[in-house]
Formats: C-alpha cells, structure tokens, sequence
C-alpha cells in the first residue's frame, strides 16, 4: 500500500510538471508571436513586406537604379559589382576577338610576315580577353597594342575606354556611398530597451533614455513618436497602423540638442494623451506600438540621419524610473556608467493618470474651499397684520 502511494504521488507529480511545462511553452509562444508582430523592429528596421505590386510600377525602381543599388544587401551588390566587371572585360573580350578574326591576324589564318594587325599579339580569345582587360583598366603591360591599320579597332578603343571610365564610376561610387551612409552612424544611437512610466514634476509621463556613443554631435537634432494601433471609425471603417502623435520633450526642449550625454525623453500623460485612459491593470491589454524617432545632422559629414526604435506594451514598465548613470570623477571629469543604462528602479506611482488628476484637483477645491452655490439667503419682511 505505501509503495502504491508513492507510485500515485510520483505519477501525479510527473503530470503536474508536465501540465506546468507545457503552459508555460504556450505562454511563451504567444508572446513570442505578439512581440514579432512590430511593425518597427528594437533597432529600427521595418517589418513590412509589398505585395501584388504591379509590373509597371517595378519598373520604376530600375529608372532609378542608383537608389536601388544603394539600398541592396551587400551580397547583392557585390555580386552586381563584380558581374558588371568581368561581363564588361569579357564582351570587349569577342569584340577584340571578332575584329582580328576578321582582319584574319589570328595564327590559323597564317598571315604573311609584313603582314600588320589592328592588335599586336592577339592569337585567341584569351589573349583577347587579357587586351580588353588591360584596356579598360589601363594596365599597359605593353605587349599587346592596338595600331594604326584598322580604323574599328580605334574605335573601338575608345568607346571601351569610355564605357570603363563610367563603369567604374559608378559601381566605386555606389560602393563609396554605400560605406559612408548615415544610417551606420544611427548605429551608435541607442534607446533603452524599456519604456517606464512614473512622475515627474508632479505629471505622469511616460519616459525614455537615449544614448549618443560618439563624442562627436548630431546637429539639430528632433525626437517625436508615433502610437501606432488599430482603431474603427465612427463610420465602422478599421484602420489598421493607425498613426497618432505622441510629444516628447526634454527638459532642455526638444529642439537642437546638446546630445553629449544621455538624455531622457518624456512624454506627459494628460487629456489629450492616448494613454490617459489606461492604467497599470489595463496597460498590457492594449494593442499598440509606440515608434520613436530621433532626426539630426551628423557632424562630420553634414548628412541627415534618422534613428528609430519601438515599444510594445510588455515593454512599458508602470511605476518605475530610470536609474543615474551619470557621476563625476574625482578627477573633475563626468562618467556615463551604460552599465545601468536601462536598468529600471521602482518608484511609487498613481496607477492611472485619471486618478491622479482628479487627486490633484480635490487637495486643491481643499485648499482653495468654496461657497455652496445652493445656500440663499432670503430676507423674511414681519407684518403686525393679524386677524382674529
């Protein structure tokens, strides 16, 4: 019997674990499927995809080609670059090919002693090849050249020393162009991995920490935000990615930034704010995606850039602030400690911004005080009239 009733507890312990295990697997599967459902990825990068786009508008991005190339993966345009070298080197390759099998100076045709090609020392396609290489890269090893009997080899010539001249503008310049955009100096823009929510000077807001990691400025810079989510009309349309302005400030103002240090951004909870309505208990029912952007200039290359981040609702954290991060040496210089960059302390915080106001509005009817508007004094007039 003991022996049974061990069985029976280690049967229904298994099951118990099991039974945990596989809820938490689903639980952590649905999370994961909401938190990939972004339109804006933590670093920036949009999810989104077009389909059914029609044969006439694709042919818009090959009219401007030079956007399209910059914006390839570099898989891609290396293997453009190095294709349109060699498919250059090699179609210049037949011509030269074909201009001394005509001219007959290839060594089947047995040409005479005084005989004179249109290229020295072209015996087949891959001396050919080696000649069209050599000329449109300017090598000039000497051995083989073009002379004056043949008026299309001249031509040709040229026109092959011009086309290189452009092709290799072109595929340097879009690699150039490629290395040096701004967006790679976003990189060095970081946000906090979460958003939190507390008081600050005596308002809920919602805040935000920002990061430059380079020394060096970014010019002009402006921060906003976009609420992203999916709303119904009065007239029963749904908007999907519905975009509403969120407004965050600094206390410096939002406008040309002294971004040396890391700076927190807030937004202020208030009537006009689509968060007014939520509340700890509510926030994390909510279907929305708070996207980030911060614009500037970059220093050193006066190109603009943008950096961009998003937030869902798991992310905001209700009742908690940012921990410091900046202290002085005793050296007299001043240490950013990104150690605690996004680390979170909890703070006491109203659990919703409704509360909060109609708080404040009440200790302040207290103070001020009021006279009841309902309260009349009236004057009663006595008369010595009576009657018996």
């Amino acid at each position: 019997g003991h022996s049974y009733c061990l069985a029976n507890k280690t049967t229904l312990s298994i099951e118990g674990m099991f039974k945990c295990f596989q809820k938490r697997f689903a639980s952590h599967l649905t999370e994961r499927c909401r938190r990939r459902a972004r339109l804006v990825s933590k670093d920036g990068r949009c999810n989104i995809e077009f389909g059914n786009v029609e044969e006439q508008s694709r042919f818009v991005f090959l009219v401007d080609i030079w956007t399209t190339i910059l914006d390839l993966r570099w898989r891609y345009k290396m293997t453009i670059f190095i294709s349109a070298f060699l498919g250059s080197w090699f179609l210049f390759g037949l011509l030269w090919y074909v201009v001394a099998y005509i001219h007959k100076d290839l060594p089947e045709f047995s040409p005479s002693i005084n005989h004179t090609p249109c290229v020295e020392n072209i015996n087949g396609l891959t001396s050919a090849f080696l000649f069209s290489l050599e000329t449109q890269v300017t090598i000039g090893y000497g051995f083989r050249c073009v002379t004056e009997q043949c008026a299309t080899a001249i031509f040709l010539l040229i026109f092959q020393s011009i086309l290189g001249v452009i092709i290799n503008s072109f595929m340097c310049g879009a690699i150039l162009a490629k290395i040096s955009r701004s967006k790679k100096r976003a990189k060095t823009i970081t946000f906090s991995k979460n958003a939190v929510i507390s008081k600050r000077g005596g308002k809920l807001c919602l805040l935000i920490r920002v990061a430059n990691l380079r020394k060096s400025l970014l010019i002009g810079s402006h921060i906003y935000g976009k609420l992203l989510k999916t709303t119904i009309t009065p007239e029963g349309e749904t908007i999907i990615l519905d975009q509403v302005n969120i407004n965050f400030v600094v206390d410096a103002g939002n406008e040309n930034l002294f971004f040396i240090s890391p700076l927190t951004i807030y937004h202020i909870i208030d009537k006009t704010s689509p968060f007014f309505h939520m509340s700890v208990e509510t926030i994390l029912q909510q279907d929305f995606e708070l996207v980030v952007f911060l614009d500037g200039t970059v220093e050193a290359t006066s190109a603009t850039c943008q950096v961009r981040t998003s937030y869902i609702p798991e992310e905001v954290l209700w009742g908690y602030r940012f921990a410091p991060i900046v202290s002085k040496t005793k050296e007299g210089k001043y240490r950013v400690d990104f150690h605690n960059f996004s680390k979170t302390v909890e703070v006491e915080t109203p659990h919703c911004a409704f509360c909060l106001y109609n708080e404040k509005d009440a200790k302040a009817k207290a103070k001020r005080g009021y006279d009841n508007p309902g309260f009349i004094l009236s004057e009663v007039n006595e008369t010595s009239d009576t009657k018996m």
